[in-house]
């Protein structure tokens, strides 16, 4: 199950049932779960932990260094990767700093595409698809089943909220909402992903609340604080209009408005 090429550093931790292909090379403090595929030529640095079941493909840069000129050999530096994820050709993700929680995180059944960059102290979530060379500036916090378009960037210390989607080439640089369509250089809102919510079975009566509130903050020309004001008795009645306002409330760096 281990190509003879590849290279095994002998305090790395190998699971039940783990494919190793050609000439890849697993350094010390590395860990692979049971039935991960690990493909030719993929570079895996540590201490890094992989989940069960993953699919990392060839040419893949996993857990090497952050590139972060502040970086200097931090003992507290890890990457973790879930369950069930696949890594296509030539992405590259970086272990955490230590200012920054000494953590980058990927969670459980993601698909992440060829060129896909994740830098240092990034944590995404569960069941979320970023689409070729999409890029994550350190500290970026991408929750559960967002989607970013093709050649995305986002800024660091942003956040883009579940059920959220970027359009190609999008340039996330303020915190996008939970349930929204972004695009554009820098991006701007597109309305609400109803396609989206549909596919997940959001029903019709939670859709049409998040478009009350949607209006209310991107078409009704208000202050922010006055459209939240005038979005508290729907927070009432929605766990999703309150999810959406909570998220605004807690942005440091802004929305994309």
């Amino acid at each position: 199950m281990i190509a003879a090429s590849a290279i095994i550093h002998p305090d790395a931790s190998i699971g039940e049932g783990v494919e190793i292909g050609a000439y890849s090379v697993v350094g010390a403090n590395v860990t692979i779960n049971e039935n991960s595929w690990i493909g030719p030529h993929v570079v895996i640095k540590g201490p890094t932990r992989i989940g069960k079941n993953n699919k990392i493909f060839q040419f893949c840069s996993i857990g090497d260094d952050p590139q972060d000129k502040k970086y200097t050999g931090d003992k507290d530096s890890v990457l973790e990767i879930g369950d069930g994820n696949t890594i296509r050709e030539y992405c590259s993700i970086n272990r955490g700093t230590a200012p920054g929680g000494g953590i980058t995180c990927i969670g459980n059944d993601n698909w992440i595409m060829a060129y896909v960059h994740i830098a240092h102290d990034c944590l995404v979530g569960n069941n979320t698809i970023f689409a070729n060379n999409a890029t994550l500036a350190g500290h970026v916090v991408i929750d559960d089943f967002v989607i970013l378009g093709g050649f995305t960037g986002v800024h660091q210390f942003c956040r883009v909220g579940r059920h959220s989607l970027t359009a190609i080439s999008s340039v996330v640089v303020q915190d996008v909402p939970p349930y929204l369509i972004v695009a554009g250089n820098t991006a701007k809102p597109g309305g609400l992903n109803r396609q989206g919510l549909k596919r997940h079975g959001f029903s019709q009566e939670v859709i049409n609340d998040l478009r009350k509130a949607y209006k209310t903050i991107y078409r009704d020309g208000l202050l922010l604080k006055d459209a939240l004001d005038k979005l508290e008795s729907l927070t009432a009645e929605s766990i999703e209009v309150s999810e959406f306002v909570r998220f605004i409330q807690a942005s440091t760096r802004g929305i994309v408005r």
